[in-house]
């Protein structure tokens, strides 16, 4: 069987010798738009003249393998786009672009909270009847806050500088990370060595970072488990504080603070006090861990096959939850508090160093860069594919994404922010009464009755109306009740802004609906992002290693069970701690190190134009030299001034990391032990060790930094796959015999 297909490849390949005499013309006209017309005349009477092969050639096994190797491409381009949306669609970012958005984007608390005390001021005064407060209520709620809005409502700074950054930046980038590997063909291990051998060694650093971030993504698609399980159970768990053994109250822990909070760290997570703290792997989350790992072995047993029909659920049921939450959200108590504070614009952020540092690096979050999955996925689509119109969509749809979502979580705080100051008002109502019938505060101190549907607008305006004495006496009694600083909470770190989420979800009418939707919508997101991830360990391994393409699912299997195992370090007490250490500090230096040094692959060592003329060809139309513009100057500048500025600020943060404190039932910031830092060093020192060692690898055997000549092709047809059209492969072997005769 072997020399059947042999002999009909071969003769095949004779065959394309007599088609290429009708298209000389054609060709011809082509290479003289690139100023080459004349080397691929010669070229072409060349190879008309050659004589066709011999049906059997004897060729050594080695070869054989490597040559009749047929490399799996996507059966549609729709396959292809999703997976690449689902895996630059990290659950984990929705919660940092929404944090940063109302850190950076949003009118200080202070500020709304003056505006309102004026508004209020306004008012007709005090000893009003229930009917007056109430229509007081709607006049602050129709009239203040327009009025804060006028002043405040603007685009939000964050998003602004979030989209230029995302077309400046964003798409050149992701473009040429896809380009790469469509055109060579390679995963990260094999693309970049194409390029420019001395950077070869990017492809192990990406390969490595792959492996560590699967580690953990899996063991938080294996949490979101837990929370879709007990999501199908009323009152949800993460709603109210448990009972004793003995039934009597409530666990004097989970009463000191949040009951989501609780539920995140002492039932799900049985996190420890702190990072020093060992112990074994918490047992109930061996079995949802072993689980995840088994959906996503299904889901990639079979290859891309299995994969491209995957993505047609993974990724539009999402979507469509996404939307379903967003009208679901706008239709919620307090939503336009949330949407105030998301689309309020400070100008200052605009001329803020940490804004835009913190907008570049949540696009290249965003999008993927620098792991290789990109350039793993795209080396299985046809050569003729326009990556160009890819990178614009997937950009686009990721861009979608993530203001649909960051949209309604606003809503959904908001509508939380509104829950909590409700609560607290109403209780402070009957503490006030209470101590007016005992006789502890004079009769002025009694408090409105009758709160119709905004307790807290009466309340704040009846408070604010007291006498000063009056007030301080009733101040010294119950706390005060501030929707905008209740809702300010969610802008001190990103995980706050989630378990501020998941509580608000059951407050929601029909709460067991919606947080079934909402986990599902986090599982299948969290699914397809580690199948890029997997994609981008087994596509480089099999490149690498001839051996393990005529074995794919036994290798599918030893790597998942290898990261299973390798995965129950990230289930201990302190595993959360320890995410959080490599994501802000340990991969932030290898990512980018990564992402400037492709570029100066393609934009320096290779040559963006050489580069970006063999496209043209291969695409069959022109491509705006913009794009060289940006891949050899802009880019490459913008990154190590991003790199430059990250680094700044990360020598001046404490290295410190929020635990739960057990004793007193709350988050605290704690200081990284001493010897953390050497840890943090090495680690970095880890990842990127295979760049400079391969660099002298290269330099000791006398590899050049450009070992192509300047019109030589990026590749050879034989690594081309069996299965690619004949027009592709008539376009390569046009493009590999110019260049030799013009060398």
């Amino acid at each position: 069987m072997a020399w059947v297909s042999e002999a009909q490849d071969l003769q095949a390949q004779a065959g394309k010798s007599q088609a290429w005499k009708t298209q000389a013309c054609e060709v011809q006209g082509r290479f003289n738009h690139l100023g080459q017309s004349s080397s691929l005349e010669v070229e072409t009477a060349r190879i008309l003249k050659q004589e066709p092969l011999p049906e059997k050639v004897e060729v050594p096994e080695k070869e054989k393998n490597e040559v009749f190797y047929t490399r799996p491409l996507w059966s549609n381009k729709v396959e292809y786009i999703l997976a690449q949306v689902g895996y630059s669609v990290r659950t984990s970012n929705f919660w940092h672009f929404s944090y940063k958005c109302l850190h950076y984007g949003g009118c200080k608390s202070g500020d709304e909270d003056s505006w309102i005390h004026k508004g209020l001021a306004r008012q007709r005064p005090v000893q009003a009847s229930n009917s007056r407060i109430s229509g007081i209520s709607r006049c602050w709620r129709l009239g203040t806050l327009c009025r804060i809005g006028a002043r405040c409502l603007n685009t939000s700074i964050f998003i602004i500088i979030y989209i230029f950054l995302l077309f400046l930046i964003g798409v050149p980038l992701l473009l040429l990370e896809m380009a790469a590997g469509q055109r060579t063909h390679q995963g990260s291990t094999g693309a970049w060595k194409v390029f420019s051998p001395w950077i070869g060694g990017v492809g192990y650093t990406s390969l490595m970072a792959c492996f560590i971030t699967g580690l953990y993504l899996n063991v938080l698609n294996a949490l979101t488990l837990i929370y879709l399980g007990e999501s199908f159970q009323f009152p949800v768990s993460w709603g109210h504080c448990p009972l004793l053994l003995n039934l009597s109250d409530f666990d004097p822990e989970c009463a000191q603070t949040i009951p989501s909070t609780y539920f995140w760290y002492r039932v799900a997570l049985k996190a420890s006090d702190s990072i020093e703290d060992g112990g074994s792997p918490v047992v109930s989350l061996i079995l949802p861990v072993l689980v995840s790992w088994c959906l996503l072995g299904a889901f990639m047993i079979n290859g891309l096959k299995s994969i491209g029909k995957v993505m047609y659920v993974l990724v539009p049921v999402p979507c469509f939850i996404i939307l379903c939450f967003l009208f679901r959200s706008l239709m919620l108590d307090g939503a336009i508090l949330g949407l105030r504070y998301m689309a309020a614009a400070e100008i200052s952020a605009m001329y803020s160093m940490t804004a835009w540092c913190l907008a570049g690096v949540q696009v290249l979050s965003d999008l993927g860069l620098g792991y290789g999955v990109i350039t793993s996925l795209s080396s299985h689509m046809y050569l003729s594919n326009n990556c160009l119109n890819d990178a614009f969509v997937v950009a686009l749809i990721n861009l979608g994404i993530m203001l649909l979502t960051t949209t309604f979580i606003c809503c959904v705080l908001g509508f939380w922010a509104t829950v909590i100051t409700h609560r607290c008002s109403e209780k402070n109502i009957e503490t006030l009464s209470r101590l007016v019938i005992l006789g502890e505060l004079p009769p002025e101190a009694q408090p409105p009755s009758n709160l119709l549907d905004n307790p807290t607008s009466i309340f704040t305006f009846w408070l604010n109306n007291l006498p000063p004495s009056v007030k301080s006496m009733v101040l010294n009694h119950v706390p005060e009740c501030n929707l905008e600083k209740q809702f300010s909470k969610v802008t001190e770190a990103a995980g706050f802004t989630f378990l501020s989420f998941i509580e608000a979800m059951s407050f929601i009418p029909e709460s067991v609906l919606w947080c079934i939707l909402f986990f599902l919508m986090l599982l299948m997101l969290g699914l397809s992002v580690m199948i890029g991830i997997m994609r981008g360990i087994i596509t480089p391994l099999q490149d690498t290693f001839s051996s393990f393409r005529r074995h794919t699912k036994l290798l599918t299997v030893v790597v998942f069970v290898l990261m299973f195992l390798c995965g129950l370090f990230f289930i201990r007490p302190p595993s959360l701690y320890y995410m959080r250490l490599i994501r802000e500090y340990c991969m932030v230096l290898p990512i980018f190190l990564v992402i400037i040094l492709e570029n100066i692959a393609v934009g320096w060592a290779c040559g963006a134009r050489r580069f970006l003329a063999e496209l043209t060809i291969l695409w069959n139309r022109p491509i705006h030299p913009i794009i060289h513009w940006l891949w050899r100057y802009l880019s490459p500048v913008v990154l190590l001034v991003l790199f430059a500025t990250t680094m700044f600020l990360l020598s001046l943060k404490n290295l410190t990391y929020v635990a739960w404190d057990s004793s007193s039932s709350e988050e605290v910031v704690r200081q990284y032990p001493s010897w953390m830092v050497p840890v943090i060093i090495v680690l970095n020192l880890i990842f990127i060790l295979p760049i400079p060692t391969y660099f002298v690898y290269c330099l000791t055997h006398g590899i050049p930094f450009r070992p192509l000549s300047s019109n030589q092709s990026i590749i050879s047809s034989a690594s081309l796959p069996l299965s690619t059209p004949i027009e592709e492969v008539q376009k390569e072997e046009i493009l590999q015999g110019n260049n030799q005769i013009s060398d």
